[in-house]
């Protein structure tokens, strides 16, 4: 009777996520609809001005959109080079004693709540560049894009690690055996040989990125602007997302409407960069 009973209940604990991922697109592509039904989509598509709350009335995405790339850019051009650096110490030069230490520490780093992340880029980095750079704002992109990098470094470390480790010792012997020093071993033998790890470790932190929302809700502002000043205030699309849903906006409305549009953009955004991900480790993939 539990051989019988076990499959299907295992089957109805798989079937949750997949239940779960409809109901989430059905939500979103449903109030979407009905959002476009009263605004044009080429106006959304192309519109250059974002003002859905306050007349006159405007809903192009490609503030929000510029936004949320800025800050996105930003952590990643912080966060790849520390990440995979980082990655090829523990893989390479850490000795055992320290990787157990230094890994486990940056994992707990990974688990600290986003809105202490916010705060840390409001309080303390924002005041760095201020001091710096005098014009720039108390909210701005750029404090924003260096903590959500400070967030993704974790990720990239340990994904690349683990792609890192995977390689074969022997390809390491060989090269150390022809004369390689430790440096040309870890750059030229174990980064290639480990690329579709590396490569997906990144897109999937640039995908967290795009996502991120308490910390570019606290730190970047919520001024929905087209600009690549990343000294400037700007909104993000989770930024806006979390401004309209605190209440006050009436169940139904056109500003209603307007977070499930929002919505789908960065799902669709997270879903392609997840693809991507897919495809470069199928297609850069080394079998030892």
């Amino acid at each position: 009777m539990l051989d019988k009973l076990m499959p299907v209940v295992l089957f109805f604990c798989a079937a949750v996520s997949i239940v779960t991922t409809i109901g989430i697109v059905y939500t979103l592509f449903s109030e979407t609809f009905q959002f476009f039904k009263q605004v044009p989509l080429f106006d959304f598509l192309f519109g250059m001005k974002w003002s859905p709350l306050i007349e006159p009335k405007s809903f192009g995405i490609w503030p929000l959109l510029s936004g949320t790339l800025l800050v996105t850019v930003i952590a990643c051009v912080f966060a790849f080079p520390v990440g995979i650096a980082s990655a090829i110490y523990l893989s390479e030069y850490a000795p055992n004693r320290v990787r157990k230490i230094v890994k486990p520490i940056l994992e707990v780093l990974a688990g600290v709540p986003t809105i202490v992340y916010g705060y840390f880029a409001l309080t303390f980095v924002t005041p760095i560049i201020r001091a710096v750079f005098p014009s720039t704002g108390v909210f701005n992109a750029l404090s924003a894009g260096i903590v959500v990098g400070i967030m993704i470094i974790p990720m990239i470390t340990s994904l690349s690690e683990d792609a890192m480790a995977a390689v074969p010792r022997s390809l390491r012997h060989g090269a150390y055996a022809l004369g390689a020093t430790r440096f040309e071993v870890a750059l030229k033998i174990v980064v290639p040989a480990a690329f579709s790890g590396i490569v997906s470790s990144g897109v999937l932190a640039f995908s967290r990125a795009i996502g991120e929302t308490m910390i570019v809700t606290v730190a970047a502002g919520s001024t929905p602007q087209l600009t690549m000043n990343p000294l400037e205030s700007i909104q993000t699309m989770t930024a806006y997302i979390v401004q309209v849903s605190l209440g006050d906006t009436p169940h139904g409305s056109i500003e209603y409407g307007t977070i499930f549009a929002v919505g789908l953009t960065l799902f669709l955004f997270t879903f392609l960069l997840n693809i991507l991900a897919s495809y470069v480790a199928k297609r850069f993939r080394e079998e030892y």
